[in-house]
């Protein structure tokens, strides 16, 4: 940063870089590329941030089709672009030596990562050696977990592991998780309320019109994701509607067989990937959201529908609170899911109170300002830990 054109929030110790690779087009909304919750919501809280007076920057991929250098008060800091380099020899240089050399040039208080993989341990590497402190938010459950089930190559797991083992600094959306880092690795933990915009201003639980009950799934069409769950539903329960939204990050056979299967199914519409600021009224029309993935840590689109007033039928349940506070129900199997969703579809007054419960979980919890306040305050204690004097204002 140039000392000439260095912020007056910099100067008081309150500039952050969050380093989220493929998140520009979250930022910058510029393009259609991947944006996958993670990006959307370190998107809101950097602007969040910004506005709020923090020196705020971004570290991304390249991307020659968006140029932007700012956006919404947030400073673009840019990598090589994903493809570049030799394959093998690419993953030294430039990748590495790019982001070296990115959070050198975003020259931030302090840097923040909320992806668990080997960056981890290639941002941890380089802030220890400038004595600067890294917050890592732990995106899901088997980041947690010693057996690493998530990374496949020995590479990824040393990073990852040198990565957590070494930072200071850590956030986790669970109970589970802050005990799992502390059986499984000897590591505190702070749990976090996440942030979400939300979509209050859509018309909450807005019927469909059609009569019939409407089961929505929004994801990666992918197999930690189970997306071939619904489909399965989908033939048990023919008088119920589900609408499937995502995509494919990478084309499989996985994939193809998900998406040539829907065709076949006359109660499955598949979307396909839609910007995330239209997704507000699926959410809305939708009587429940599911989900039926492997694992997940506290996933974002739980919020965004019940932000709407929807609940949630999920494989996946944070510490209980689907289930203990009536946001929806919990299951571990088909026969399960199926269940959960037939009594639902089946018992309007317990739909509407689920409906009211997660809207007024989503109001008392997660809303942008109260959150985002929790975050600051966080970061804050750890500069003044970082300053080892005088408090940041």
């Amino acid at each position: 940063m140039d000392g000439a054109g260095e912020s007056t929030a910099a100067r008081r110790g309150r500039s952050i870089c969050f380093v989220a690779h493929y998140a520009l087009a979250a930022l910058t909304g510029r393009n259609r590329q991947h944006a996958g919750g993670i990006e959307r919501q370190q998107t809101t809280m950097a602007t969040w941030l910004a506005a709020r007076g923090w020196d705020v920057s971004m570290i991304v991929w390249d991307d020659p089709d968006d140029t932007a250098t700012e956006a919404h008060g947030v400073r673009i800091v840019r990598l090589c672009s994903l493809n570049d380099g030799m394959p093998v020899l690419r993953f030294f240089h430039p990748r590495w030596t790019s982001l070296n050399a990115a959070l050198a040039a975003a020259d931030a208080d302090i840097y923040y990562y909320n992806c668990g993989d080997l960056g981890l341990g290639q941002i941890v590497a380089w802030a220890r050696r400038r004595n600067k402190p890294v917050v890592f938010s732990v995106p899901s459950d088997p980041d947690c977990d010693p057996e690493l089930p998530a990374l496949g190559s020995v590479r990824e797991r040393v990073l990852y592991r040198y990565g957590l083992t070494r930072c200071e600094h850590i956030i986790v959306q669970s109970a589970k998780q802050q005990g799992m880092l502390e059986s499984g690795f000897g590591k505190a933990s702070t749990p976090l309320r996440m942030p979400c915009v939300g979509f209050s201003d859509i018309t909450v639980n807005e019927p469909a019109g059609d009569g019939r009950f409407n089961v929505l799934w929004v994801g990666r069409i992918s197999e930690e994701k189970r997306p071939d769950w619904v489909q399965q539903l989908a033939r048990e329960l023919p008088d119920v509607d589900f609408t499937i939204v995502g995509g494919p990050n990478r084309d499989s056979e996985y994939s193809q067989g998900v998406l040539s299967d829907e065709a076949a199914l006359p109660n499955v519409s598949f979307v396909g990937r839609i910007a995330h600021e239209d997704m507000g009224p699926y959410y809305a029309r939708a009587d429940l959201l599911i989900c039926t993935s492997v694992y997940e840590g506290f996933p974002n689109v739980f919020l965004e529908a019940w932000s709407t007033g929807t609940p949630v039928v999920t494989t996946c349940d944070p510490d209980g609170l689907v289930q203990s506070e009536g946001l929806g129900y919990s299951a571990s199997d088909l026969p399960g899911l199926a269940e959960a969703i037939g009594r639902l579809a089946g018992d309007a007054g317990l739909h509407s109170q689920m409906c009211v419960s997660a809207r007024d979980y989503f109001d008392n919890n997660h809303r942008l300002d109260p959150a985002m306040e929790a975050f600051e305050a966080y970061f804050i204690d750890v500069l003044n830990k970082n300053n080892g004097a005088g408090n940041v204002q």
